[in-house]
């Protein structure tokens, strides 16, 4: 569900006012994307589910605090971020790319055939597999720029950097990416394995 800046205003003050259709319709439209965003930074189907529930619970509590001069979905971005990366610092995150790769897209997905699940698998944990192998700055900037299509200047005033080292970790983390794929132990013998 997408809304535009006018409606997810009206949705917030109506649900500032506790009218909760309006807090169920401003989860809906942002939950899906915070999930994803998390669950690539966590690798973690559960810490995912916690993390963006509490970011919820949080944004919720705090509706009377948002300033309306900034984006709703940076806001609650920010505050899913924060609560992962605290989690981060009590707990070393265990990477089990089991999980995402067996995660659906959203929506309904049109019938596929076990081949075509099989390939999206393996597909799903090699890109785990290879952001696993970058940093945490450059993980969750190439999560943010390619997964969530936000703009570097966003990026950059989300995690409170300039937008030329935005650009480097975008520019380097990439490289690393390629690098990894062109490693990753297996992917080609697999996806042959897929296709016999």
């Amino acid at each position: 569900m997408r809304v535009d800046r006018k409606q997810e205003r009206q949705l917030i003050e109506r649900a500032t006012a506790g009218d909760q259709q309006a807090a169920a319709a401003l989860i809906k439209a942002h939950q899906a994307s915070v999930y994803a965003y998390i669950l690539r930074l966590s690798s973690r189907h559960d810490a995912a589910e916690d993390i963006v529930q509490e970011a919820f619970i949080r944004v919720l509590t705090n509706l009377h605090r948002f300033d309306f001069r900034y984006r709703f979905s940076t806001w609650v971005f920010t505050i899913a971020r924060r609560l992962y990366l605290n989690a981060v610092a009590k707990h070393r995150p265990a990477y089990d790319t089991d999980t995402v790769g067996a995660q659906r897209s959203l929506g309904e997905a049109p019938e596929t055939t076990v081949y075509d699940d099989e390939r999206r698998n393996v597909c799903r944990d090699a890109l785990q597999e290879a952001l696993n192998t970058l940093s945490g700055e450059q993980r969750e900037i190439i999560i943010l720029f390619h997964q969530q299509d936000w703009p570097i200047a966003l990026i950059a005033q989300h995690l409170d950097m300039p937008e030329g080292t935005v650009k480097s970790h975008l520019h380097r983390g990439r490289k690393r990416l390629r690098h990894a794929f062109e490693t990753v132990d297996g992917l080609s013998e697999k996806l042959s394995g897929v296709e016999a």
